[in-house]
């Protein structure tokens, strides 16, 4: 969805407070396809801070499906995006201002495209079903957070190898 922001940006002190609904239904990166579950509209307020420039305030929350990044399963994780960014109109032309060009269509800004962008800044580093999710086993892949699979799982330190070698090597029968 497209919103006009020539007013604002050519009427010195111009505010306009509106909220848009989001049209976007999931987050797609490199990093996988997430649907969103629930979502509420955005709020903006659009404020004129000088000659065609303008105050991007407002935000929204999401709700995604993402997989807990330990245990993989799935996780219903929500994004409180609050976002204060300044764009400006097409005749501006600094290399500082080239951020906000991306969701600008001439006087026009493009939700869909700033909100996509606020997410991927905000998007959580890591994802957790819980804050001591145990994850899976290494061997057999069950998760432990159900239970213990009694796998063996030690690994021997790498920097021994040498060591247990020597040893194997002198060992008499």
């Amino acid at each position: 969805m497209l919103v006009n922001l020539s007013d604002v940006l050519t009427s010195r002190g111009k505010v306009i407070q509106t909220t848009v609904p989001l049209e976007l239904n999931s987050f797609r990166t490199r990093m996988g396809d997430f649907p969103i579950m629930s979502k509420e509209p955005v709020g903006f307020v659009f404020t004129n801070i000088g000659e065609d420039k303008a105050r991007v305030e407002g935000g929204v929350k999401l709700t995604f499906l993402t997989r807990c990044d330990r245990c993989l399963t799935e996780v219903p994780t929500t994004l409180e995006l609050i976002f204060d960014r300044i764009v400006t109109s097409p005749e501006v032309t600094s290399e500082e201002d080239e951020d906000s060009r991306e969701c600008m269509e001439g006087y026009q800004l493009d939700v869909e495209a700033f909100v996509y962008n606020e997410i991927l800044v905000n998007w959580p580093v890591k994802i957790l079903c819980q804050e001591d999710c145990k994850g899976v086993c290494p061997v057999c892949g069950q998760d432990r957070n159900i239970g213990d699979c009694g796998c063996d799982t030690f690994v021997p330190d790498p920097r021994m190898a040498v060591i247990k070698d020597i040893f194997n090597a002198n060992k008499e029968v």
